[in-house]
């Protein structure tokens, strides 16, 4: 049978989601956890892999194997031989044309910035810092230009391997609570370093070096080299996943260590 199971790590540790060599990756400490419930070798999937030091909230993945397990069971028993940075936050049965990637309509990011003079002690690696005064009402018209359907070349990675540059960001919400900027970002896929790159240009706008306008300038551009810098991975969750309804996949957005 087919499981889909949601995921909550810190990313700290990790040399991101995905199994790479002489690295610990998140990817491979679920996989080894799961496989001692299932008591046979799996292969997991997931909704998005993401980098270095990037967290994960509201991931999705799934897996095929042969072993009956109760819902609950799946959870406890993956949670028993996972790191305490990882944890398995669900696990249901699903049909077989479900695909934790494939499947997904869209995805949620969200990006924390803590901005004050003084860096973080506690919230280091888990918010990005910017000892700049940044103005919310700059970065809200900014991040309007980015809405709808677009070329985000300028906004990729020059790594990425996406096979197109095309994605539809449907909102790129702003709160300030206090000395916090949360971004909250749902389009129907990210590129490689996309939201880092996004929050790098309207963190740039919100000090009042450049104009609002320069995010659809940029955006125009289709050059990475025309978007300035990629903000930090620190402070980048992994939020959710929204399928077709007919799938009954939770979403868990507003986890309250995250704002």
């Amino acid at each position: 049978m087919r499981i889909a199971m949601g995921v909550e790590y810190n990313g700290e540790n990790y040399c991101g989601w995905q199994v790479q060599d002489h690295q610990a990756s998140v990817q491979a400490a679920v996989e080894k956890a799961i496989a001692q419930v299932a008591n046979h070798p799996v292969r997991v999937f997931c909704a998005g892999r993401t980098d270095t030091g990037v967290h994960g909230v509201g991931q999705v993945i799934h897996f095929d194997t042969q072993a009956q397990r109760e819902d609950h069971s799946w959870v406890f028993g993956t949670n028993a031989n996972l790191p305490k940075d990882i944890a398995s936050l669900w696990a249901k049965p699903v049909s077989e044309d479900f695909h934790a990637r494939y499947s997904a309509e869209r995805r949620i990011y969200r990006y924390v910035i803590l901005n004050r003079r003084i860096r973080p002690a506690v919230l280091n690696t888990r918010a990005s810092w910017d000892y700049r005064p940044l103005d919310q009402d700059r970065m809200v018209e900014a991040a309007g230009h980015l809405i709808g359907e677009h070329d985000f070349s300028s906004y990729r990675a020059v790594a990425c391997q996406a096979k197109s540059p095309i994605r539809h960001l449907y909102r790129l919400d702003i709160e300030r609570h206090a000395d916090l900027i949360v971004l909250e970002l749902e389009a129907n896929g990210f590129l490689h370093h996309m939201v880092r790159n996004i929050a790098g240009v309207l963190m740039a706008i919100g000090a009042g070096e450049a104009e609002t306008s320069w995010s659809r300038e940029v955006l125009q551009e289709r050059d990475r080299t025309r978007g300035g810098i990629t903000a930090p991975p620190d402070g980048l969750y992994f939020m959710g996943v929204r399928y077709p309804a007919a799938f009954a996949i939770p979403v868990l957005l507003s986890p309250g260590l995250v704002w």
